[in-house]
């Protein structure tokens, strides 16, 4: 009987050591595109469990000593359309465990132009605290101070461009060795990170951008190899329209002057092979976009100036698009300013 006690009470100890999790993460809304998306990365491996992504609607993240329970309960309070805070405070009284003041929760959604709350347990591992704005909440716990949580903040709101181009730039403000403290020895942040990223359209289970590193060896920097999936798939064309254009055309990039993304824009009025690059001044192609057949359509494509181990400096490039279809070769030119 005792053996047995033994093994139970061992058994409790390891549940709870590996359910510890996140550390430091990010969930946002973007009230004028209607996107919802989340960023996080912590000291174990596979941090993604943490997030729920409800495209059209919000994000759910459920951290430090976390549960399923607790979250499935999260989840099914968001699909009823109740307020981030009344989630959260649905949360702390019926805890899954009757012990809410070791968890962490952020939780943001799209009604009236953006809803956020956040909630941090008293007994959650110092550093711990969290950070609220109109459309985001970051939250951390294990962390190294306050710091981290502030780079955070700071570069989502003074990064231009996409809700997933913010969240990324909020990732990268706290890649520091030791952001979670765990790490330090490591000489990382952390050994696991994610993005998310979902359009109205999209379902649970399809998002438009769902990246993720669930471990990486010592010394490596999950944040930077999260980057470089994000850089390959920011470079990706998306269909914006399945609506056929009565003309070619291509749109003039925004934002412009850009820094370091910018969007571009084009449509073609029949089935055509597709030429999108991007030059410098000299003349010399340093980007390749499009290079492929493509239907008739709409489409997107967003220039990153760091992507591919590049580093363009400031200054005037121009892009090109050229279509050769049925009715013969069509080309057209635009300028755009890199102004860092």
């Amino acid at each position: 009987m005792k053996k047995y006690l033994l093994l139970i009470f061992i058994l409790a100890i390891n549940f709870n050591y590996t359910k510890a999790q996140d550390t430091f993460s990010i969930c946002a809304v973007d009230p004028v595109t209607g996107e919802v998306g989340s960023a996080g990365a912590s000291c174990v491996n596979d941090c993604t469990i943490l997030t729920d992504v409800h495209p059209g609607y919000g994000v759910v993240h459920t951290q430090a000593s976390w549960l399923s329970a607790n979250q499935n309960y999260a989840r099914s309070l968001m699909n009823l359309g109740l307020p981030p805070q009344a989630i959260i405070d649905s949360l702390v009284l019926h805890d899954a465990q009757n012990n809410p003041s070791v968890r962490q929760y952020g939780i943001v959604d799209l009604v009236n132009g953006g809803r956020v709350a956040a909630y941090t347990g008293v007994n959650c591992l110092n550093y711990k605290n969290h950070i609220t704005g109109p459309t985001y909440s970051i939250q951390g716990n294990i962390l190294l101070g306050q710091s981290i949580l502030d780079s955070m903040e700071s570069r989502f709101l003074n990064t231009a461009g996409t809700l997933a181009q913010k969240l990324m730039a909020a990732l990268q403000g706290a890649k520091v060795i030791g952001a979670d403290t765990r790490c330090a020895s490591w000489n990382t942040s952390s050994k696991s990170a994610f993005l998310r990223v979902a359009r109205p359209g999209d379902t649970t289970g399809v998002l438009t951008l769902n990246i993720q590193v669930l471990s990486t060896p010592f010394g490596r920097e999950p944040i930077d190899s999260l980057q470089a999936l994000f850089n390959n798939w920011i470079t990706s064309v998306n269909t914006i329209s399945s609506e056929i254009p009565e003309n070619f055309y291509l749109t003039q990039n925004y934002p412009n002057p850009f820094n370091p993304t910018t969007n571009l824009e084009f449509g073609i009025s029949e089935l055509g092979f597709v030429s999108l690059k991007v030059y410098n001044s000299s003349g010399k192609e340093v980007a390749i976009l499009v290079n492929e057949s493509k239907p008739a359509g709409k489409y997107s494509v967003t220039f990153s100036a760091t992507s591919g181990g590049s580093n363009l400096s400031s200054g005037i490039y121009y892009y090109r698009l050229s279509v050769s279809d049925g009715s013969g070769n069509h080309t057209e030119t635009k300028r755009m300013v890199l102004l860092k």
